[in-house]
C-alpha cells in the first residue's frame, strides 16, 4: 500500500500548477491533501473526482482558509469528519477514512502559534485516547514542526522560530514517546538534509537546496510501523511550497 500526504497551500492554485498530473503518475492507494483554502463546493469535478480516486473534503468555515481532503482508490467503509472539538472541526484539520484493518486520517495543524498551542492541548487528549484503542491508525499531515535539530536547516538559527520552540518539540517527543506514535520516515531514512517545506522558495525551482525543514509526518502505532518498506520526499513536485510525503506499506486495503 502506497500512501502520499502533501500540504498543498490552496488546491486551486497547487492543480493550476500540476497537481492532478503529478496525482495521475503515482499510483498511490491514498493520497491525503491538506491547506485546501477553498471549500468543496467550489472545486471544479476533475478536482473532486480525479480518475481512478473517490475525493472527501472536510471544509474550513472560514474562506479560504485551511481544509483538508482524502483522495481513496478504494472506497472506505467509512468517512469520519472531524475530532469532536470546535477549534478542529470547523477549521477542518481532521477526516479519516475507515477501512477494515485500520484508518487513515489528512491531518493539518495550525501555523499561528498561539492558535497551535490551544490544538495541542485537545489533540493531546485525542491522541492518548487513540493509542489505547486496539485499532490501528496512520494520520498523515502538516505539524508545522521540526522534531529534531536534523529536521531543519541551521537549526542553532531558529530555536525561538515557532516551528521549532522548545515547548512544540517537546510535544513531538511526548506523540514519539511516551504516546507511542512511530514516525514512519524515520523508520527508514535516518540522516539529516530530507525536508518537506522550503520557506522562501519559490514553488517552480527544484528542491536542491537544503535549506528546508521536515514539517509533514505519517504516524503510526508501533504494530503498523513494522509494515513499512520504503519512504521518500518528492522534491520535484513543485506545485506548492511543501513537497509529498510518500511512505510504502507492507499492507493491502
Amino acid at each position: 500500500m502506497k500512501i502520499a500526504s502533501v500540504n498543498v497551500n490552496g488546491i486551486q492554485g497547487a492543480v493550476e500548477r500540476g497537481f492532478l498530473d503529478w496525482l495521475a503518475e503515482q499510483d498511490a492507494d491514498i493520497v491525503c491533501v491538506q491547506n485546501l483554502k477553498a471549500k468543496s463546493f467550489e472545486l471544479d469535478e476533475s478536482i473532486l473526482y480525479p480518475e481512478g480516486y473517490e475525493g472527501y473534503f472536510l471544509d474550513a468555515a472560514e474562506d479560504g482558509f485551511a481544509g483538508v481532503g482524502l483522495y481513496c482508490r478504494k472506497i472506505p467503509k467509512a468517512i469520519m469528519y472531524g475530532l469532536g472539538f470546535e477549534q478542529c472541526d470547523n477549521e477542518g484539520r481532521f477526516l479519516q477514512a475507515d477501512y477494515d484493518r485500520f484508518s487513515v486520517a489528512s491531518f493539518l495543524m495550525p501555523d499561528d502559534p498561539h492558535a497551535k498551542q490551544r490544538f495541542i492541548a485537545s489533540y493531546s487528549d485525542y491522541l492518548n485516547k487513540l493509542r489505547r484503542k486496539r485499532r490501528q491508525y496512520i494520520i498523515c499531515g502538516s505539524w508545522y514542526i521540526a522534531h529534531k535539530t536534523i529536521d531543519l536547516a541551521h537549526w542553532s538559527e531558529h530555536q525561538s522560530t515557532p516551528g521549532f520552540r522548545p515547548e512544540e518539540r517537546a510535544f513531538m517527543d511526548q506523540v514519539f514517546g511516551p504516546m507511542g506514535f512511530v514516525d514512519t520516515f524515520r523508520e527508514v531514512v535516518r540522516d539529516a538534509g530530507h525536508y518537506t517545506y522550503w520557506p522562501l522558495l519559490a514553488q517552480d525551482t527544484p528542491r536542491h537546496r537544503q535549506d528546508g525543514w521536515r514539517t509533514d509526518y505519517q504516524i503510526t502505532g508501533p504494530e503498523l510501523a513494522k509494515s513499512v518498506t520504503d519512504a521518500w520526499i518528492d522534491r520535484e513536485a513543485t506545485f506548492s511550497e511543501y513537497a509529498p510525503l510518500i511512505v510504502e506499506y507492507d499492507l493491502t486495503l
